[in-house]
């Protein structure tokens, strides 16, 4: 027979286990609540922010205290156990919410019909959306344009920012010079193309026509004529390419820079000693030492290329053969109305990431296990 003493232990801790299950309810039915009021309240908007705000922030310090709360009250080691989970759960499932889930339903809806409701065949036909995406001359048109924004664009953008860095690193004005390069990427990508629609403004031919972009008063000045540079392809895409080489190579530059100051410099001087040009050291040690960056800096402009669409959008909307997969998307799922095409374009752009991404997550384990 179980003594008092017993029973009221064993009761204290149903009790105890209870109330640590009853307490994050309360709060989870808190903060939902907070969530409908913010939906569908008719409030001042100034009220409805400041509730957003509070509910942001002290919603999500609240979840973690509570769950820690209640973990803590778990016995034995299931609390132990569960307590990085606390902390790791909230990001899985807003990644989970916002990105696992859509990239799942926007695979069931490439193989739907425009309006996302019906599938769009059975065997062979349901692949219909990827046959489109793979046969159509624009889609093709597209794949070729963000091949070469991904070649030029990335070998411009991490040429330029390696050679910035390698010659601001031995300037008394370094600080300076890289504050100049680095002022694009200030600029938004829709403010960028704004700037540069202005700069390739093209007003005709007639009398009394003058020309207010700033490359085709350039032109005439020197006695040329002036051009609609932004519809002339494929050199159009040259045009574009150039605005992501201007915003990206300040990324570049200081991201190099950085890997080039953390070279020791007994490294470069036993080079000189041993009677080695600059240029010897600088393809012999400093681009070996920094070879993981470039790698880096590259995938990264290599996903930006990829899934680039705000400078298309802008500067010419991806008419006169300058189009790309996102702007196609976009133009498939809001101007045209077809979900499944839109769907099948985004999971081929997802598809062409992911292997970078994979990529860039190997190295940055393998920099990781070195240290």
């Amino acid at each position: 027979m179980q003594s008092p003493a017993k029973n009221s232990s064993a009761f204290s801790t149903i009790g105890r286990v209870l109330l640590s299950f009853l307490v994050p309810v309360i709060t989870f039915w808190g903060l939902w609540q907070v969530f409908l009021f913010l939906r569908d309240s008719e409030a001042p908007q100034l009220v409805i922010i400041v509730v957003a705000i509070l509910w942001g922030v002290g919603g999500i310090a609240l979840l973690f205290v509570v769950l820690n709360w209640f973990v803590e009250q778990l016995p034995g080691e299931l609390g132990r156990r569960l307590q990085p989970f606390v902390f790791i759960g909230p990001a899985v499932a807003i990644m989970a919410w916002y990105l696992a889930i859509p990239v799942f339903r926007t695979l069931a809806l490439s193989f739907k019909g425009p309006l996302g409701q019906e599938w769009i065949g059975k065997g062979w036909e349901i692949f219909a959306n990827y046959e489109f995406a793979f046969t159509d001359r624009i889609m093709l048109e597209t794949f070729r344009n963000n091949l070469m924004w991904m070649v030029f664009g990335t070998a411009l953008s991490v040429g330029f920012g390696l050679l910035v860095a390698v010659l601001a690193d031995r300037s008394k004005f370094e600080s300076i010079y890289k504050a100049i390069i680095f002022m694009p990427m200030a600029i938004s990508f829709v403010g960028a193309g704004v700037i540069w629609k202005f700069v390739y403004t093209y007003r005709g031919v007639g009398v009394g026509i003058q020309e207010i972009g700033l490359l085709n008063a350039i032109v005439l000045a020197f006695g040329g004529e002036s051009q609609p540079w932004l519809n002339l392809p494929p050199w159009n895409n040259f045009f574009l390419i150039i605005i992501m080489v201007w915003l990206q190579t300040g990324f570049a530059m200081v991201v190099i820079s950085s890997a080039i100051k953390g070279i020791p410099d007994e490294l470069l001087e036993a080079a000189r000693i041993d009677g080695a040009t600059e240029v010897q050291a600088f393809f012999g040690i400093t681009i070996p030492y920094i070879k993981g960056t470039l790698l880096t800096v590259t995938t990264t402009i290599v996903i930006f290329s990829l899934k680039l669409f705000d400078i298309v959008r802008v500067m010419t909307g991806g008419n006169n053969g300058t189009n790309v997969i996102a702007n196609e998307f976009y133009l498939q799922r809001f101007t045209y109305g077809n979900t499944g095409r839109a769907s099948a374009i985004a999971i081929i752009l997802l598809i062409a990431v992911v292997p970078v991404i994979i990529y860039n997550l190997r190295e940055f384990n393998k920099d990781r296990r070195a240290f």
